[in-house]
């Protein structure tokens, strides 16, 4: 059984759609990444997707035989990129879900986030003001901060990482953004992470996803190499090219 699968969705708020027809599947192990144009209802079924807002219409069902732990990288504010707390407490908030009522993170925990900022290459960066990184930086440290979400405490505790990622790439210099490619695409291939991006770059999409949904008039959902031959992906790949 696929971890999510969508029938026919219709999103939008109270009255408004501003999608439908969107029928997909996420099993362990893809990479998917949601394109399409601007405010065809990416961010909206990224956020249906994660219970912050409800469906119109249609099914969304999640394997419920399988505890599925999602860590969540939204895009970022002007307010948030200045925001003064240090590397190492940002990325560990990323286990306040998971945290009993006491008022401080655990030994496990806190060993948990220094691993974290070590695979993304941000240790030395730990006691730094977070507002004084750069931006490609920031986005090692929010992911960190997100993949700490996904961690299980015990090793009798076995779930499915997921991570929901809305446009993680934007706003970032073409080095920063290629690091930040690299970094996904380990974390998928080496470490089994399941992925949901969102992305504007249809080259992002080309070169990490095993799935595409492309929201549309009339929706696309396949594998990437259905998607290349599609004519969905001809017409917006022209589109892209004309506003180059």
């Amino acid at each position: 059984m696929p971890l999510i699968s969508a029938d026919n969705l219709s999103l939008g708020y109270a009255s408004k759609t501003v999608a439908s027809h969107i029928s997909f599947t996420v099993n362990e192990g893809d990479f998917l990444c949601i394109v399409g144009h601007n405010g065809a209802g990416k961010t909206t079924l990224l956020r249906t997707l994660l219970g912050l807002q409800q469906a119109l219409s249609g099914k969304l069902i999640k394997d419920e035989s399988k505890k599925i732990r999602i860590g969540y990288l939204p895009q970022q504010t002007a307010l948030q990129k200045d925001f003064p707390a240090s590397v190492k407490e940002i990325v560990r908030s990323g286990f306040q879900a998971s945290c009993s009522l006491l008022p401080f993170y655990s030994i496990q925990q806190k060993h948990l986030a220094h691993q974290t900022l070590r695979q993304m290459h941000m240790l030395e960066f730990e006691n730094r003001c977070y507002r004084e990184l750069s931006g490609g930086q920031q986005q090692r440290v929010l992911l960190a901060r997100a993949l700490c979400a996904t961690k299980t405490l015990s090793k009798k505790d076995s779930a499915c990482p997921l991570l929901m990622l809305d446009e993680p790439t934007a706003a970032l210099d073409p080095e920063a953004s290629s690091e930040l490619r690299e970094v996904l695409q380990n974390l998928n291939k080496e470490k089994h992470t399941t992925v949901i991006m969102i992305t504007h770059d249809i080259q992002n999409a080309l070169s990490l996803a095993t799935h595409v949904l492309h929201i549309a008039d009339t929706s696309f959902f396949g594998t990437l190499e259905d998607y290349r031959s599609s004519e969905l992906f001809s017409l917006f790949t022209k589109e892209v090219t004309l506003h180059a």
